[in-house]
């Protein structure tokens, strides 16, 4: 059994809030993470066309048979259960009873287009809202899921949803159907894009964009459509948690800097199947190498900050001659962490170089490589964290914007 970082987040927000929201990927655990922490509540999942057509048709009768509560699965299947929830927890709120507070319903949804809108429709105020990602290196290190023998390029290549991380169904095979899936469900019944195989080729293209500087106009290009479109089909794929951006660093220190954003995808496993790699060998043979595993340490960052509910700020660095750090950390304090990526195995010098300028122009600074190699090392007064470092790395900087808070 995995732990799940969040399930310390969803017992306090159910302390709170009369309605929990669980959203995020496709596969990433939801169901899994709210029957665990509310095992003595009834399930309902709206994906069963049975109990779907039940919560339709008569939506007072299907929530008036569960007067405690229950967890409702893939909730925005029936749009019209928000307003009712909306009646029910305000009737509780007015009467004062035990349920006015303490969590009495539990929704779960992979479509932040409908559960979102729902929530911000009808539910805005009474609802406490988590976004689940999948499996994270510290996650799958704690439960002892992670062999010692396992290389960098193996884990890059097998990805962090449950099923392949964990071996369960071989990578290529599982993100083959994953992603056939999200084109036919999501894409073709609920956004309705007309053009899936322009579409596939967009989410293709992106995929062998990441760890860069997102050029909309170039990939729009490339892809043959317009800008227009492509920002809209990224807008897709930030909703539908198959991507993020990274912001740039917003203080200027006397030089012109980049200002777009860069592209990461939420999980390295389905890039490295849309980019065409079938084994952690050819990983690691790629010239994707080095950007695959910058998108696995900013994405498991940011992990930590959905998971966890924190408060904390990244962004990257870069000026107009090329100098560039990868990630920067504000938890608000004077001291912003700098993270130099490195994918190779053994420290080299120039590692250093970003970092060394980047501390002359912003003193309050603590600087970091993290390498895709096992040992620690220290130059320059810089330390140097192996790949399997970063969770406890990141786990520090949870605590120690929780002792900040």
């Amino acid at each position: 059994m995995i732990v799940r970082q969040a399930s310390a987040q969803i017992q306090t927000l159910a302390k709170w809030y009369p309605v929990l929201a669980v959203t995020g990927p496709r596969q990433s655990g939801k169901t899994t993470l709210v029957r665990t922490a509310f095992p003595d509540k009834p399930y309902l999942s709206l994906e069963d066309p049975d109990t779907r057509a039940t919560a339709a048709q008569d939506p007072r009768r299907f929530l008036g048979q569960h007067p405690q509560g229950a967890i409702i699965d893939e909730v925005q299947r029936v749009p019209e259960l928000f307003s009712y929830l909306q009646g029910l927890v305000d009737e509780a709120r007015f009467h004062g009873g035990d349920m006015a507070g303490a969590a009495r319903w539990v929704l779960t949804g992979s479509q932040q287009f409908g559960l979102l809108g729902g929530i911000t429709q009808s539910l805005a105020g009474r609802v406490g809202l988590l976004e689940l990602m999948p499996l994270s290196l510290g996650e799958l290190l704690a439960a002892g899921a992670i062999p010692a023998a396992r290389t960098a390029e193996a884990m890059l290549w097998r990805g962090f949803y449950p099923s392949p991380a964990l071996g369960k169904v071989p990578p290529g095979v599982w993100y083959a159907d994953y992603f056939a899936t999200y084109v036919e469900r999501d894409v073709r019944q609920i956004l309705q894009i007309k053009d899936l195989n322009a579409f596939r080729i967009f989410v293709r293209m992106a995929a062998a964009r990441v760890a860069q500087v997102l050029n909309l106009s170039a990939l729009a290009a490339d892809c043959g459509i317009s800008t227009n479109t492509a920002k809209a089909w990224l807008s897709i794929l930030e909703t539908s948690y198959l991507c993020t951006t990274l912001q740039p660093h917003h203080r200027n220190f006397g030089k012109q800097l980049t200002k777009a954003p860069k592209l990461y995808f939420l999980d390295t496993g389905l890039v490295a199947w849309l980019t065409g790699l079938r084994t952690a060998q050819e990983v690691g043979a790629s010239s994707m190498r080095g950007a695959l595993f910058e998108n696995w340490a900013v994405t498991e960052a940011f992990k930590y900050k959905y998971n966890l509910r924190q408060d904390v700020q990244f962004s990257y660095w870069r000026n107009k001659t090329g100098h560039e750090i990868d990630l920067l950390i504000d938890d608000g304090s004077d001291q912003v962490q700098a993270i130099e990526i490195k994918a190779g195995q053994t420290v080299a010098g120039d590692w250093f170089r970003n970092l060394l300028l980047y501390a002359k122009l912003n003193p309050d600074v603590q600087s970091h490589v993290l390498y895709g190699g096992k040992e620690g090392h220290s130059r320059h007064g810089i330390a140097c964290m192996g790949w399997r470092d970063w969770p406890g790395f990141l786990e520090a900087q949870k605590k120690s914007i929780v002792d900040a808070s």
